[in-house]
Order: C-alpha cells, then sequence, then structure tokens
C-alpha cells in the first residue's frame, strides 16, 4: 500500500466520507453500539449519514470463551482529518468503558475506520482502508447494508468481497 499524505492538523475544511465498524461484547453489547451511533451523532464536524443492522459473530482470535459480539458499521461526513476521527473515535470507546488490555480480546466497544475518502494510506497508529476489513464477514455484512458498492482499495467492493467470505457464525442481532 503507498504511503498518502499526512494531515497536518485534526480539521479541515473539505467535507470527507468516512465507514466506521462498531463492535462490542461486554455488557449490554447492542446498548453499547446504540450509544456508539449516538455518540457519533452528537460530534462536532461529523454527521451520521447512515447506519447498518446489528449483526451477532462469534470472536475472530482473541481469548477463547469471549461472548458473542454485536457489530453494526456506520457512514460519517466530516471535516475532521483520519487523524481527527481516530482521536473521536478513541474517546467515544474510552467513554464507554474501553481498556486496551489483550489484543483480539473482549471490549464494551471497537470503533475502527474502514475507509476513509477512497484513502490509501499506512502509519503506526492508522492503515486505510482497514487492512482485515475485506477479510471478516462481520465487518463486511453490516457494510453492505449501507455502501455495498463502496471500494475497500486494492481489495475490492464490499458486495464482492462479502459474497468471498464465510459467514455462517454471522447473524442479525434481533
Amino acid at each position: 500500500m503507498s504511503a498518502g499524505l499526512e494531515p497536518s492538523s485534526d480539521v479541515d475544511t473539505a467535507v470527507h466520507v468516512a465507514w466506521i465498524a462498531l463492535g462490542s461484547n461486554l455488557g449490554q453489547p447492542a446498548d453499547h453500539v446504540g450509544q456508539a451511533f449516538e455518540a457519533l451523532a452528537a460530534v462536532s464536524g461529523l454527521r451520521l449519514l447512515g447506519r447498518s443492522r446489528l449483526y451477532r459473530s462469534t470472536p475472530v482470535g482473541g481469548p477463547p470463551g469471549q461472548s458473542d459480539f454485536c457489530n453494526a458499521a456506520a457512514a460519517v461526513a466530516t471535516t475532521l482529518s483520519p487523524f481527527g476521527l481516530l482521536t473521536v473515535l478513541n474517546a467515544i470507546e474510552a467513554g464507554q468503558g474501553r481498556v486496551r488490555i489483550q489484543r483480539n480480546g473482549p471490549r464494551t466497544l471497537d470503533l475502527d475506520i474502514v475507509a476513509y475518502d477512497g484513502m490509501a494510506f499506512e502509519n503506526e497508529r492508522l492503515t486505510l482502508p482497514h487492512p482485515r476489513a475485506a477479510e471478516r464477514a462481520f465487518v463486511l455484512e453490516p457494510l453492505a447494508d449501507i455502501a455495498p458498492a463502496l471500494s475497500l482499495g486494492d481489495a475490492g467492493r464490499v458486495a464482492d468481497l462479502r459474497a468471498q467470505v464465510d459467514a455462517t457464525d454471522l447473524a442479525l442481532w434481533y
């Protein structure tokens, strides 16, 4: 993946579109995801454009014995840079009790930028598009609800990728 330009500030005047994956498997996961949608809608410089249905998925990786995840996706319009958006997402996670103890461990909330205006970028804080999104049904199925034609760079379009992944452990949350 080619390195993109690093934004010099957290806000600019242009409006960008970003796609965010949401997940939770601690406490009341659907409530955490719902509160995250509300928190996103309340952020200055960000407008919630769309949200997927809620999905139940089996945890991928991490310690055994974790509860199922509640997963969703959101589309947002924002004047925030990718790094500004990442900072906001980390603050929303922290506000819902997210503590980063173990990679792929249980969490109250996980918010990942999946794509941002078709940007291809990689550094130690952020890779766009998300490097594993194209392999994960729990990301692709919710994204397909709101953006089936979205391109995840060289990996391809969400709808095409969704048709290629195993989604047997995925179901609607309700």
